[in-house]
């Protein structure tokens, strides 16, 4: 029997988290509920699931603080997190990309939207299944073991981070807008701002380390991994 995808939903009312919960049910997906950070941490640490849907304003430790903690441990930093939130400014999204979280959805929200945004976190968590490996300079990645090295040092990338640099080293040298890589990298966006592209490329850099000079910034344009740039450092 195929095993039904795992939600841990976060969320401190409890009327919202039933209401989400009824549906998830019903659309093929195994969700547990939790109301505070407490309990959620206690779920990760017993099972991971395989992608958490997370208030912001929770009692106690609030969400964001929550996703940052999770994101700086090597267990969970790869789970899939989407923010719920009823915070719409831009500067509050963006604060919460920062935190680690993949997507943010603010309330009120339908019910599909929702759905779609859970599956399509879902998708770019999927292994890359083009089995290739592409090197530039002392970069290498090896997308069927879903590694990558910078002169021989393995590093550590989150799934969306995986998938840009893999998209960038496969067109090198080449300008990159940021709709592009929307289209290519997550293929959903639809639902996902441009300002989103940013957040990520600044989490790859921070991934990348002595080989973050290949991601240059083309003011105005958008993103470009420069094979020049290899034999730097």
């Amino acid at each position: 029997m195929k095993k039904l995808p795992r939600v841990l939903v976060v969320e401190d009312e409890p009327a919202i988290a039933e209401l989400i919960a009824v549906n998830l049910r019903h659309n093929g997906f195994a969700p547990t509920v939790v109301f505070d950070a407490e309990a959620a941490q206690r779920e990760v640490d017993a099972v991971l699931p395989d992608v958490v849907l997370l208030d912001w304003m929770l009692p106690g430790k609030s969400g964001v603080q929550l996703a940052r903690a999770w994101r700086v441990d090597e267990r969970t930093r790869g789970v899939p997190i989407i923010l719920l939130t009823a915070r719409s400014e831009e500067s509050d999204k963006v604060q919460g990309l920062d935190a680690g979280a993949d997507d943010y959805v603010t309330k009120p929200f339908s019910t599909q939207e929702l759905l779609a945004r859970i599956r399509a976190v879902l998708r770019r968590r999927a292994p890359e299944n083009v089995p290739d490996t592409v090197h530039i300079g002392a970069l290498v990645l090896d997308a069927a073991a879903h590694r990558v090295t910078w002169q021989g040092q393995e590093l550590r990338l989150g799934p969306t981070e995986f998938r840009l640099l893999h998209y960038l080293m496969k067109h090198p040298e080449r300008v990159h807008s940021r709709a592009t890589l929307l289209d290519r990298v997550w293929g959903d966006h639809v639902f996902i701002e441009e300002r989103t592209v940013d957040v990520h490329i600044k989490r790859l850099r921070e991934g990348l380390g002595g080989a973050a000079v290949m991601i240059e910034t083309v003011r105005g344009a958008g993103y470009r991994l420069s094979a020049a740039a290899a034999t730097v450092g």
